[in-house]
């Protein structure tokens, strides 16, 4: 069973745009460092599309690296089934532990071809599966009866939603029981997700704040939501960051203001410049002027990791 929070870390660049394995162990040491429950490494964040399939293997290694016995997925993000297949098996034979799976953010696959390309990739690479479910950003939707087609396959272990309805995810829970691990995988929905039975979060921001987003998830499993609301409110402002075409860029500026790394992404992007950046900047400054203190987290019955207390 997979639960908790999983970052879905960004990919480091060296001035010279190559891969920054360094500061990838350093930020990625943070994440664990504060609680966080397993990684997923180059999806839409980590800049998967933009990577070739020999760098999203070297940066799979390096999260494997950091990560210890905690789960690192591979996110499957290709145009075609084949390169698809093709990079799930290799994922499978360097160590990943399981793969996040996006169907094809080019071609938008009608649903036969959905359950088709997705049944491909789990024969590739006979490893647990998450589904993304995101018909916002990839304009396929994976939906109920999609999930119901793919169950009786037990490499499919978990869904990432991201629906942007949060009535899915009583949906598929009132489908499936717990058939599937559910993630929610938008972060200014979390608090919801988590408060009618998401057992996951695939989230964005904790990359810049993983201590306040491991205390939020880790209060509400403890039962303490008002806690966990009061962070949740303070966090929005920076969780709205993460629904937006500038996300790479919005949470790369974010984890320069809090973690003090770099900005660097992968052409066509560009860091951020002139007002978008000011904005994002101001954002982030007030939200760390402010900085709650968090609360001492109980151990949880899903994770012997030492929680982080108050700063």
């Amino acid at each position: 069973m997979w639960t908790g929070v999983f970052p879905a870390v960004t990919t480091k660049f060296t001035a010279d745009d190559r891969l920054d394995h360094a500061e990838m162990e350093r930020c990625y040491g943070l994440q664990m460092e504060a609680g966080c429950d397993g990684i997923v490494v180059c999806g839409s964040l980590g800049e998967g599309p933009m990577l070739s399939h020999d760098e999203k293997i070297e940066v799979l290694k390096t999260a494997r690296k950091v990560a210890g016995k905690k789960p690192v997925l591979l996110t499957v993000n290709e145009p075609g089934t084949r390169e698809a297949a093709s990079i799930a098996s290799r994922a499978a034979k360097e160590g990943a532990d399981g793969l996040m799976v996006v169907p094809s953010p080019i071609y938008h696959t009608n649903p036969e071809e959905t359950v088709a390309a997705l049944r491909a990739v789990a024969e590739a690479a006979d490893l647990p599966v998450m589904i993304y479910s995101n018909r916002l950003a990839y304009r396929v939707d994976v939906t109920v009866d999609l999930m119901e087609e793919l169950a009786s396959d037990k490499r499919f272990v978990a869904i990432k939603e991201s629906s942007d309805d949060i009535r899915r995810s009583t949906e598929i829970i009132n489908r499936f029981g717990d058939r599937y691990d559910l993630f929610t995988g938008v972060d200014n929905l979390a608090f919801e997700a988590l408060s009618v039975g998401a057992i996951g979060w695939v989230a964005g921001l904790v990359t810049a704040f993983p201590r306040e987003t491991v205390a939020i998830y880790q209060l509400m499993q403890q039962g303490r939501r008002e806690e966990a609301l009061a962070i949740y409110r303070w966090f929005r402002p920076l969780l709205d960051l993460d629904v937006s075409t500038y996300l790479v860029q919005n949470i790369k500026l974010a984890e320069v203001l809090a973690i003090g790394t770099n900005d660097r992404v992968r052409m066509p992007r560009q860091p951020l410049s002139g007002e978008r950046r000011k904005a994002v900047e101001t954002i982030v400054r007030d939200a760390l002027a402010v900085r709650p203190k968090l609360p001492s987290l109980q151990a949880s019955a899903r994770s012997t990791d030492r929680l982080v207390a108050a700063e």
